[in-house]
């Protein structure tokens, strides 16, 4: 099965730091800036790195953008630049178009443009380290969607001790648990059971229904 290619147009922080994590995992990426600094920076890594107007159509083709699987537009700041590349990778026929939106209004434009999807990455990591803070539990988490979350959970305290089916997490605390890391640098085990006895040291991978879990949360239940 061919493996998805990426063209990423803007090279700041966000859009390097895409081209690079995808370059590790070995999917092709083509980086495209008009910042000669920000191109040599990814050129090391990336399978094709251009420096080019992508607010251009003609040198989006002529760098072979049309062929890519997935196009992410980087820079949130200017909404016409980045309106103008949804538009043009709509017309090339690129089949998933993702953009970086500073804010709501823009947000809304650009899916209202073309955009398959907004991404804003300053507001949902911020948000995403706020909770963390907020629970003495939480480890990390990441919002699947408005109603639920994947989460890594260091054991509650009322659960220590206590096998998965007798606590019934699912029914009483919108919880999912999907497997354990036993220490720290463990792997996660993904084969548990219902007999399962939870200890002090370990970690939960989770899915949480949010605001049942944020209610048990906030009484001190979990």
């Amino acid at each position: 099965m061919k493996r998805k290619s990426f063209a990423i147009l803007g090279l700041g922080i966000f859009g390097s730091t895409m081209a690079k994590t995808l370059s590790e995992y070995g999917y092709d990426v083509i980086g495209i800036d008009m910042d000669s600094i920000n191109v040599d920076r990814v050129s090391e890594f990336a399978t094709q790195a251009v420096q080019a107007d992508f607010t251009d159509i003609d040198q989006l083709r002529a760098i072979g953008v049309q062929d890519v699987d997935v196009a992410v537009i980087a820079t949130g700041s200017k909404l016409e630049a980045s309106v103008m590349a949804v538009l043009h990778l709509k017309e090339l026929g690129v089949p998933f178009i993702m953009a970086k939106a500073k804010n709501k209004v823009y947000m809304q434009i650009l899916l209202k443009v073309g955009a398959d999807r907004v991404v804003r990455p300053e507001k949902e990591m911020g948000e995403r380290v706020a909770k963390s803070l907020m629970s003495q539990n939480i480890i990390d988490m990441v919002d699947i969607d408005e109603d639920y979350s994947m989460m890594e959970l260091s054991a509650p305290k009322d659960w220590i001790g206590k096998k998965l089916v007798d606590l019934d997490a699912r029914s009483r605390y919108g919880v999912n648990v999907l497997g354990v890391r036993e220490t720290e640098n463990s792997r996660l085990n993904f084969g548990i059971t219902a007999d399962y006895i939870i200890r002090e040291e370990d970690t939960l991978l989770v899915i949480v229904e949010n605001n049942k879990f944020e209610e048990l949360e906030y009484q001190g239940k979990i």
